[in-house]
């Protein structure tokens, strides 16, 4: 498959140059918040939004709150921009994926013959697959993988220089969502706590993955608490606008009934849980604020957007998770920037003015 990128620009802006670029006159610079989930090798879609929306010259980023894949996605983000500006985001999230890719090319789950014969991105006939999915049933990752070897920590730690992400000028502001193992709480790293085993606590799948330990506390992904979660964004960011990524179906039309379908759907729901419970605080709080019961700026009214495609996602298999082979990662990605294309031509104008989504109807 061609690696080719589009570069149309539905605000009018062209895709040159690096951070902070003169935008034409007509059009006005606004600022956004991004919101990114996890979802495995799913998160090349979110690579493509990234890459769409940095070539849009009146779109500015404030701050970018993430989990899982997400996370990685956003550290890269924010260290591409701070080295190099909106160029250097690009360059860095394409670095990024191209080292997911060899790492995976190297290791153990790899599609098998049959699966690039079908042409569908799975891993269904890949026999260390489904070793794999029998192992983590019966033992745990202190058992199987007792050496506690993560080929995404090298790939992360080859793709950020973290002191990067710690400087106070860091150019947006980055919030990473990890669950805490003995508490069940939300972990929320930021500022001085981005580190590579925060990116990795964040990703942490715990059937696979052990906690991963940092400052005496043990975390594993944060899709569980918080997917991604949207106060750290209310709370500490200016723009009221936040633009959600979404890669874990919300919607589906039919129910599953084979076994891994149903584990699927599981996973789905569990995932958006947390999102669904925070929207439901940000809708309330939006009544509020609409019916003037609320005087002040104390609670701001925050524009909700999204960014998704359920159809295409629905159509993914659960192992196309685990497959980071090239040619998909692309197929995603540019799947990613096509869908954002489409929405900054519809809603760039209610970006500052409106939220874009029905939340009661999308979330609640």
């Amino acid at each position: 498959m061609e690696d080719s990128t589009e570069r149309n620009s539905p605000g009018g802006a062209d895709a040159s140059g690096a951070a902070g670029g003169e935008p034409p006159h007509s059009v006005p610079v606004k600022t956004i918040n991004l919101a990114l989930q996890g979802g495995g090798a799913h998160g090349a879609f979110t690579w493509g939004v990234l890459d769409r929306l940095l070539e849009e010259k009146n779109l500015a980023f404030e701050g970018l709150s993430a989990t899982s894949a997400g996370a990685m996605n956003a550290a890269v983000f924010a260290y591409g921009l701070a080295v190099d500006g909106r160029e250097g985001a690009r360059k860095a999230l394409t670095d990024y994926w191209k080292r997911v890719s060899e790492a995976a090319r190297l290791g153990p789950l790899q599609p098998s013959l049959l699966d690039r014969m079908l042409g569908e991105h799975k891993l269904t006939w890949s026999p260390v697959f489904s070793m794999m999915g029998f192992v983590t049933r019966v033992l745990s990752p202190y058992e199987f993988n007792a050496a506690n070897f993560n080929p995404l920590r090298e790939v992360v730690e080859q793709s950020i220089d973290f002191e990067v992400l710690q400087r106070p000028d860091c150019p947006v502001k980055l919030f990473l969502s990890a669950t805490n193992v003995r508490t069940g709480k939300v972990k929320i790293f930021t500022g001085q706590d981005i580190s590579a085993s925060a990116v990795m606590a964040s990703a942490c799948l715990p059937t696979i993955f052990q906690a991963v330990e940092i400052d005496g506390e043990a975390y594993w992904d944060g899709g569980y608490m918080g997917n991604p979660a949207l106060f750290p964004i209310i709370y500490n960011c200016k723009s009221t606008d936040i633009v959600i990524v979404h890669i874990n179906p919300q919607f589906r039309k039919e129910v599953p009934r084979a076994a891994d379908d149903i584990m699927n759907r599981i996973n789905e729901i569990s995932f958006n849980s947390s999102l669904l419970r925070e929207m439901r605080a940000v809708s309330f709080v939006t009544k509020l604020v609409t019916q003037k019961r609320i005087l002040g700026e104390e609670l701001p009214h925050m524009l909700i957007h999204s960014i998704a495609d359920d159809a295409f996602m629905s159509a993914l298999s659960s192992t196309s998770k685990y497959n980071a082979d090239w040619d998909f990662l692309i197929f995603l990605r540019d799947q990613g920037r096509k869908c954002a294309g489409d929405w900054l031509a519809k809603n760039f104008a209610k970006l500052g003015v409106e939220s874009s989504v029905d939340i009661d109807q999308m979330y609640l």
